[in-house]
């Protein structure tokens, strides 16, 4: 059976009635998800306000439940905690593992994706963009897809680094595979670092980087962003010039980033809950993707690892950190 196929049977076409949630009175909207990221993550921060300023305030009309995933295999078990709370709607986010064991659980609660590394479309578990399943919606962060771009930012920044070591792991390998795919346009050797048991040696990795004298990339896995500080101290440490996707890893001590704002892109998945929590079918609601991509610039960070960053390069930056 094939997957889209696997999933039709799963999604009936149930409308699940949850209107009124917002309403005074009404019972509590139970939202859950597992995560990687804790609940404190700046962007379930930004899910939980937004869900407050659309009138549903933890401890009087809305539920939040939070179970923090340990390894890339602790998915499924993860959201049988989450569906044993019996969920209203359950929000998705980070790699497909994440979606898929959402999915594979004994429950019928309509979920919210946030897709990162992949494409809920070519995968089969929506339609198209335009119209979702009747199971899940969301948004798409195409971040796989922006590989080239990153590239091409730091070869016009840096063209004399012509090397980069990638760290990767079971979450992200479509996101080496996409690099490798882009690296011989560029005229960039790529040295891949793939990590399989937690937690993670990037002491040991970053020191393997620094002796290719080149740049760091640690993109896509939901643990690299979970360790971001680590790892952009070690390359501090080392002087090594690291790119990511999210300004957060830029924030954490990485000198670069390019892509969407992921606060932003977990504020618009409360959109998604309320409407549903309102009666509106995931199917009517269309996958979403980011249309704003910001470079972000530690100063700071370059100071430290002694590299003069072309002026007119920060000129174009979207943010600066000084």
């Amino acid at each position: 059976m094939r997957r889209r196929e696997f999933i039709a049977g799963m999604g009936v076409t149930t409308a699940w009635p949850l209107a009124g949630y917002a309403q005074q009175g009404a019972k509590a909207l139970r939202v859950g998800t597992a995560n990687v990221q804790p609940r404190t993550a700046p962007q379930w921060i930004a899910f939980v306000q937004r869900m407050a300023e659309l009138g549903y305030r933890e401890g009087e009309n809305l539920i939040y439940d939070h179970v923090q995933v340990r390894n890339a295999d602790a998915f499924e078990s993860g959201y049988r905690e989450v569906v044993a709370r019996k969920p209203d709607v359950i929000v998705a986010a980070g790699p497909e593992a994440s979606l898929k064991a959402a999915l594979g659980v004994a429950s019928v609660a309509p979920v919210v994706m946030i897709a990162v590394d992949y494409d809920p479309v070519a995968k089969g578990y929506d339609r198209s963009l335009s119209r979702s399943s009747d199971r899940v919606t969301g948004i798409y962060f195409q971040n796989v897809e922006l590989v080239a771009k990153r590239m091409e930012i730091l070869r016009q920044a840096f063209p004399d680094v012509s090397t980069m070591t990638v760290f990767w792991d079971q979450l992200s390998a479509d996101h080496w595979a996409a690099l490798q795919a882009v690296a011989v346009q560029f005229a960039v050797t790529l040295n891949g670092i793939e990590f399989r048991e937690r937690p993670y040696d990037y002491e040991r990795a970053v020191a393997s980087a620094a002796s290719n004298r080149g740049s760091l990339y640690a993109g896509g896995s939901p643990f690299f962003f979970l360790d971001r500080a680590r790892i952009a101290e070690f390359a501090v440490e080392r002087r090594l010039v690291m790119a990511g996707e999210l300004r957060e890893l830029v924030v954490a001590g990485a000198l670069l980033s390019y892509g969407p704002s992921l606060t932003a892109m977990f504020a618009l998945a409360a959109k998604y809950v309320d409407r549903i929590a309102k009666g509106t079918k995931t199917a009517d609601l269309p996958v979403e993707q980011p249309t704003k991509f910001e470079l972000v610039i530690n100063l700071k960070t370059a100071k430290a690892i002694e590299i003069d960053m072309p002026s007119s390069f920060v000129t174009r930056a979207d943010e600066v950190i000084e």
